[in-house]
């Protein structure tokens, strides 16, 4: 009364213009203003309390009231507590009026909105009195309550209360202690509704750790029995969802989650005791709730495993595992609702934590499932699935028993490997992160299909794997910041690239490890269903030769540029693993992938990364795998050198074992290394041993140049270090003194020079040394090294020339091609060794004489190229003195068969051949080239026809010393080789076997043989000189031989031509050859005698032949034919002169010269033609060459330019313009003079400007002069 008068003091009259307010009309007027909401709706407090308890109200406007309230405290919250918070005592009764309404009404719809007042109201009124009073007024009413049914109401209001603001919960418990009794007999209430809410209010309690404290004991004691009880029997979801939301907040703490379990323990243990069955355990009443049908139950079921086994997986997932609960929560995984997804997911992640989920192959049965759930995830658009998809099945792949096979099928292996692809090519890169992990559990042998294994698809899969890291790393490279950043974001980024490649790189050492696991398994090694004829791609050869061409490709750049920004030891110490395990997977690739390494820096990498990591004991698993992999990198790079030869089998033994114990024991950096290796104090074992293996890692750097120290620095080193073992009295290791002799011919200066006493001790050392090649490394400064000091030439030099030329790979016969025509290019390697040279040339004879054939081709080739390079270098005559001691001591040796003595020789007579050649001037022989002659001569007369190495060079020797000499000293010389009957005698054998052997391979030497004797002929029948031996030639088969030629042999017809024009020149009275008849038979008698010794068919046969010749149009073969033709047109024309018109006249010839001129344009101004038609002109065959065709091709002429004609050409058209002249064809004489000055002011010039054409050539390996074919 006292509150109501309270409101309705100093109150004016009603106001009949508030049509809008909510107004209790019979009160209203009492009431003061002050207590009307001043905006819509305008209602009044004082209204409100007289109307809400007033009997005689309707419920439905008493609803309408109260409804309105709430929406205005809602919209107008200040002004609606600042209208209420007028004064204390009203606020009270307002809230008592609401209580009490609430206690009195049963429309479920009127008490749900008394309880949204009145929670609302005591939240933004935020007093204390009017909090205390509400909590009064609802134990009062409890307590006073005479049924438990209806006390609902008043329990929700109390959980719904609490649960806005939470310090209600402690505050409940300690003043109202009595409450919780009340609680018990509320969940013992036959109604679900009162249960749901004495829940969902023990929920909220419960909720406070302090609450909970305190109420443990009761928890213990009275709640325990009936909670589990009350879960598994809830008929309703209201109460189903309430009793969860308290076991939730219940497994929040240790506590209860044990009192819980424990009590599911002890049930195990008892399971086989006969008996009643005792109360439900909480796995058998979750996984109820997991078979129902409603999702919204079975993600809460999900959560409170999952709340359980937080606190301890070990502890107490078997007990939910013993329930089966692992082949619901699969069964789960395809549901539509990524919530349900997600939660099963996230208690299956941490059910796999115990073993006996994989022992009672739950996984097994369920791994179909998680795989169809990960491709179906990822479809979708939720990161926070992903993640936890591939979190699971990463603990599923990576706790899976080895004996127990997971992928049953192919094809769930094939779906499982799909879905990692997919991931790891996410663009969400903790998705992408989390699904490499997965590969790399993946990637085990126990996991991997049946026979046959799958490669073509796991090689897709790391390609995603690897593609996905490199993408990612760039799209960093790509996004750093410009201009000032904070570092913060800056490290972050790094940080997460090098976890982020950390990761693939364990994914990438996974594979490595499966192809070496595979290595061992014959089924493993190709797919034994595909057919014989078939191509074998899927197999272990190919994804091993991936593996090292990804890591190559992909691996290594991703860490080099990774280590520009930081340096992270675990990245390292997986990377450095994978490239020691490829040494494993690709055997035969292992030599060529480590010298790339060490070209690439990786000695220094690795021992940079030891000396900053693994100084002391810090990070011994980074210094085990460092020392490993440089062990097994240096041991590939030792057993197949790159430049020098393999170490014998006890050699590599030593070394290994002097790897082995070094190099963990070196963690220094390079100076300090330096600085040890140049310490002379007294060295024991494992200090040496250490001092070794500093060595053969500079060794094997600079090999590959790498050169990370400094090059004096170094050679200082080593020469202390060399000196130290001389003191001791040591013999270091072969590989130790090669690394050393090595690193000091590399290292030193071109200006210094080893102190005697170094080079003395290096001279010891290799004097107990049983072969050089042992320490020989290939490289030009070594040659220079062992030249340059003449206590070591004079021990070495021989050995270590031939070591250089067998190790030389520069292509000889190339360099030989290049340098016959023109200025070479010459490698660095024979720059080095022809500035050497030039003190000592002679030396490399010895090599050609005594080396083996391959060896001493290339020093052939190379002392060619050095006499053409360094013409002015006078050593022909040192180099023939040479010769002609070894050609004399080798036909004293083997006089008898010179050929079976040396497979060298032949190179020695090419090198004479081209002293002779180089010659390009006529001089005279002097007695060293006559001896020469003799002795190459007396060594063709013991040869064979088949000796063709041997007599190739010898006869292109000779024949080059008859024709490029002057005229006197080609009469000595044609006496000194007419003198030799052997000679002569393997002439006639050679000339013999030209048809004998059709296409024979000695067809070059052949060639040599005639063009030999004709110019043998033509000296002995010039100078009269006495003949020894005469050489028989059968007439009938020369002319065979031109009638009938060789494939590919114009340069032998052109020799034999060569022959015949000679012997018809001399009329067949040469005393050195003897044309006989085949099989010696008599002349016809009606033949005709005056062309004696030539019979008229053998006339015609060699007219045809010379014909048939010359349509071929070889310019060397048809100057051959023009030539022999005229020589035989003069035999015939002083025998018998109707005889030589008839045959210059011949018909066929018109065709013949027509034929030769329709070769090209100005084919007329070639030589051949040329003399062709002088020679017709001459014999006046107007039927072959009219008169007018003459004057055309003089007109022609006119026309030409005669100034880039030869001077051969120029020659040969003087010639038969003189010829014309003779005959008095030229009519024209105006045209006649014109060229007459033309060829008189050409060939002057021609004669002093052009120089002349080189003479002596090499055609086919044949000796030729151009002048003694053509004239």
């Amino acid at each position: 009364m006292a509150v109501r008068q309270a409101a309705t003091a100093g109150t004016p009259e009603p106001r009949r213009d508030e049509e809008a307010a909510l107004l209790f009309e019979r009160t209203h007027y009492r009431h003061d203003s002050r207590w009307l909401l001043p905006v819509p709706p305008r209602l009044c407090l004082a209204c409100t309390l007289e109307l809400l308890p007033e009997p005689g109200v309707s419920l439905v406007r008493k609803k309408h009231m109260l409804s309105c309230f709430q929406d205005a405290l809602v919209r107008h919250t200040s002004l609606v507590t600042q209208l209420v918070s007028q004064d204390q005592r009203v606020c009270m009764h307002f809230i008592s009026v609401v209580f009490g309404l609430l206690c009195t009404v049963e429309d479920g719809s009127v008490t749900d909105l008394c309880i949204e007042v009145l929670i609302q109201l005591t939240t933004q009124l935020k007093l204390e009195q009017s909090i205390r009073c509400l909590l009064d007024e609802c134990h009062k009413e409890l307590y006073n309550m005479p049924s438990m049914r209806g006390s609902l109401a008043t329990l929700t209001l109390l959980g719904k209360l609490v649960d806005a603001i939470p310090a209600l919960a402690d505050q409940l418990v300690m003043e109202h202690g009595n409450l919780m009794d009340y609680l018990l007999r509320g969940l013992l209430y036959p109604n679900e509704g009162i249960k749901a809410s004495v829940c969902y209010l023990y929920g909220k309690l419960y909720s406070s750790p302090v609450a909970a404290e305190m109420l443990s004991g009761h928890f213990r004691e009275k709640l325990f029995p009936l909670f589990l009880s009350i879960l598994d029997d809830a008929q309703t979801k209201e109460l189903q969802i309430n009793c969860l939301g308290l076991l939730r907040q219940l497994l929040k703490y240790d506590l209860f989650v044990s009192m819980i379990m424990n009590k599911v323990a002890l049930e195990e243990s008892a399971k086989n005791i006969e008996g009643p069955p005792g109360d439900p355990s909480l796995p058998l009443v979750l996984k109820k709730l997991l078979l129902s049908r409603d999702e919204t139950l079975q993600v809460a079921s999900a959560h409170c495993i999952t709340a359980v086994l937080v606190h301890s997986p070990e502890k107490y997932a078997p007990a939910f595992i013993h329930a089966d609960i692992p082949e619901f929560l699969f069964e789960h995984l395809s549901s539509s609702s990524e919530v349900l997804v997600w939660s099963s997911y996230n208690c299956l992640t941490l059910l796999a934590e115990e073993p006996l989920f994989f022992s009672k192959c739950h996984t097994v049965y369920g791994i179909e499932a998680v795989v169809r759930s990960l491709q179906a995830s990822l479809k979708m658009n939720n990161t926070e699935l992903h993640k936890q998809g591939l979190l699971l099945f990463t603990e599923i792949l990576t706790r899976q028993p080895e004996e127990i096979k997971l992928f049953t099928s192919s094809a769930m292996w094939r779906d499982a490997g799909c879905a990692l692809k997919e991931a790891v090519s996410s663009p969400v890169l903790e998705v992408a992160a989390e699904a490499v992990k997965a590969t790399s559990a993946f990637l085990r042998k126990d996991h991997q299909s049946a026979p046959p294994v799958r490669y073509g698809e796991l090689q897709a899969l790391l390609e995603a794997m690897l593609n996905r890291c490199a993408e990612f790393s760039q799209t960093c490279l790509n996004r750093r910041p410009l201009g000032h950043t904070s570092s913060r974001d800056s490290q972050k980024a790094i940080l997460q690239r090098g976890k982020f490649l950390l990761s693939t790189l364990e994914g990438f050492r996974s594979a490595c490890r499966l192809a070496i696991e595979f290595q061992s398994e014959p089924s493993a090694q190709e797919n034994p269903f595909t057919a014989p004829s078939a191509e074998k791609k899927d197999t272990l050869e190919a994804f091993s030769e991936f593996l090292l061409s990804a890591c190559d490709s992909m691996c290594i750049p991703m860490v080099m540029r990774h280590l520009e920004q930081t340096t992270q030891p675990a990245l390292m110490e997986v990377f450095l693993s994978i490239l020691h395990s490829l040494f494993v997977i690709v055997p035969h690739m292992k030599e060529k992938f480590s010298k790339k390494l060490a070209a690439s820096s990786f000695i220094r990498l690795t021992l940079e990364l030891k000396a900053r990591f693994c100084s002391g004991l810090s990070h011994s698993t980074l210094n085990q795998v460092c020392s490993s992999f440089l062990y097994c990198m240096c041991l590939n790079l030792l057993s197949a050198p790159e430049k020098t030869g393999p170490p014998s089998a006890e050699e590599l033994s030593t070394v290994s074992e002097l790897l082995q114990h070094g190099l963990p024991q070196i963690s220094s950096r390079s100076p300090e290394s330096l600085a040890f290796l140049s310490d002379r104090q007294y060295m024991e074992g494992a200090a040496r041993q250490r001092q070794h293996c500093i060595l053969l890692l500079f060794y094997l750097a600079y090999v590959h140049e790498d050169r990370f120290v400094s090059e004096a620095d170094l050679f200082e080193a080593v020469q202390s270090f060399l000196l130290s073992l001389q003191d001791q009295g040591e013999c270091p290791p072969l590989a130790v003194f090669k690394a050393s002799i090595y690193v000091l011919a590399v290292c030193q200066d071109k200006d210094s020079v080893l102190h005697e006493t170094m080079v003395s001790a290096i001279r010891k050392f290799l004097e107990g040394i049983p072969d050089l090649q042992l320490v020989y490394t290939h490289h030009p400064l070594l040659l220079r090294f062992f030249l340059l000091y003449p206590e070591l030439m004079s021990r070495f030099g021989h050995r270590v020339l031939e070591l250089w030329f067998s190790w030389e790979e520069s292509s000889y016969e190339e360099l030989d091609d290049v340098t016959s025509a023109g200025q070479p290019t010459l490698p660095t390697s024979l720059a080095v060794l022809f500035q050497l040279l030039r003190s000592i040339p002679s030396i490399l004879l010895d090599l050609i004489y005594s080396s083996p054939v391959d060896i001493a081709r290339k020093v052939l080739i190379s002392l060619r190229t050095f006499l053409r390079k360094n013409e002015d270098i006078q050593v022909g005559g040192l180099i023939r003195g040479h010769f002609l001691l070894i050609l004399q001591r080798l036909l004293v040796e083997h006089g008898a068969s010179p050929s079976g003595a040396l497979g060298n020789l032949p190179l020695l007579l090419s090198l004479l051949s081209l002293m002779q050649l180089r010659n390009v001037s006529e001089e005279e022989l002097d007695s060293m080239a006559m001896k020469l002659l003799h002795q190459v001569s007396k060594l063709c007369g013991k040869c064979s026809p088949t000796d063709v190495d041997i007599l190739q060079p010898s006869f292109n020797f000779l024949y080059w010393s008859l024709h490029q000499t002057t005229p006197s000293s080609q009469k000595r010389a044609a006496a000194v080789l007419l003198s030799s009957t052997g000679l002569m005698q393997l002439l006639e054998k050679m000339m013999a076997l030209t048809l004998t052997e059709a296409d024979s391979p000695r067809n070059a030497l052949l060639c040599s043989a005639w063009l030999l004797t004709a110019s043998l002929s033509a000296q002995q029948h010039k100078g009269s000189l006495q003949v020894h031996q005469t050489l028989s030639v059968e007439m009938d088969q020369v002319l065979k031989a031109l009638s009938f030629p060789k494939k590919n042999a114009a340069l032998l017809s052109a020799a034999i031509l060569c022959f015949l024009r000679t012997a018809l020149r001399q009329s067949f009275s040469s005393a050195l050859v003897a044309l006989v008849p085949s099989g010696a038979l008599p002349l016809p008698a009606t033949e005709n005698t005056v062309l004696a010794p030539l019979r008229t068919s053998q006339v015609r046969s060699l007219v045809i032949g010379l014909q048939n010749l010359l349509v071929q149009k070889d310019p060397l073969l048809s100057q051959a034919c023009v030539g022999c033709l005229e020589a035989l047109l003069d035999y015939l024309d002083a025998r018998s002169p109707d005889i030589a018109l008839h045959v210059a006249s011949q018909p066929w010839n018109r065709f013949l010269l027509f034929t030769l001129l329709d070769a090209g344009e100005n084919s007329f101004l070639r030589p051949e033609i040329l003399r062709l038609m002088t020679l017709f002109v001459r014999y006046r065959s107007s039927s072959v060459l009219s008169h007018e065709e003459v004057v055309d091709v003089l007109q022609s002429v006119a026309s030409a330019d005669l100034s880039t004609l030869s001077n051969t050409t120029l020659q040969t058209l003087d010639g038969f313009f003189q010829q014309l002249q003779s005959m008095g064809l030229l009519a024209d004489h105006s045209m006649a003079q014109t060229l007459q000055a033309s060829l008189e002011s050409l060939l002057p010039s021609t004669t002093s400007v052009q120089p002349p054409l080189q003479d002596m050539l090499c055609l086919g390996g044949v000796a030729v002069s151009l002048s003694h074919i053509r004239n």
